[in-house]
């Protein structure tokens, strides 16, 4: 990761330079600006990669770590990850799903990757099944730690609980629309769907 850091601070001058021209603007912790940055990506705007760096990085270390148990591999997953990230991007689809949940896919792919490689096929299962359990938790302390006053908490609360547990999943758990579909035992169709109407909701109640 330190390596990758150096490499990303010697972009840091252009990302500055492109912001203040008018071009890649990003706004900490909204969705859009994070697919926006892999569509960066894609077009072979170093800045893109940068702005995922900086949100992300700490969060996905954790994410690899959980699986791979020990933080060296856990950084070597999120280096190896990122690299993916950039070569890849043009794959990206917004129809399959959030850039976050796009990007946390890769890096579990990654770790999980990781350990298959390393001969420990037989622990990739058990360990996907309670990855998947501290995942669930996770996501849910996120939404319960919102403190009870807050215009987001109230708003939250407002929603249907499977919309708000597909939002939550999607944008705190980064989880693809076709995981969310499959954890909550739902047509992907519907799963969208769902998630969109959520989102608009949640916006109009912000607003």
């Amino acid at each position: 990761m330190r390596m990758m850091a150096i490499a990303f601070q010697e972009t840091a001058a252009d990302c500055n330079v492109r912001r203040k021209e008018g071009g890649l603007a990003f706004r900490p912790d909204d969705p859009d600006e994070l697919e926006a940055a892999v569509l960066a990506c894609a077009r072979g705007e170093r800045s893109g990669l940068r702005v995922i760096f900086d949100r992300e990085s700490g969060r996905l270390v954790a994410v690899a770590q959980r699986i791979v148990r020990r933080r060296e591999l856990a950084e070597e997953v999120v280096q190896e990850a990122f690299i993916r990230i950039w070569t890849h991007a043009h794959q990206y689809s917004r129809e399959r799903g959030s850039a976050r949940g796009w990007i946390y896919a890769i890096v579990r792919n990654r770790a999980l990757n990781l350990l298959r490689d390393g001969g420990r096929e037989e622990a990739v299962d058990d360990i996907e099944a309670l990855q998947d359990r501290d995942h669930a938790s996770e996501v849910m302390a996120a939404w319960q730690m919102l403190d009870r006053d807050s215009r987001l908490r109230e708003c939250l609360d407002g929603l249907e609980e499977t919309r708000r547990s597909g939002i939550l999943m999607a944008y705190v758990g980064g989880y693809t629309h076709g995981e969310i579909a499959g954890r909550l035992r739902l047509p992907l169709g519907t799963t969208k769907s769902w998630i969109r109407r959520g989102l608009s909701a949640l916006r109009e109640c912000m607003s």
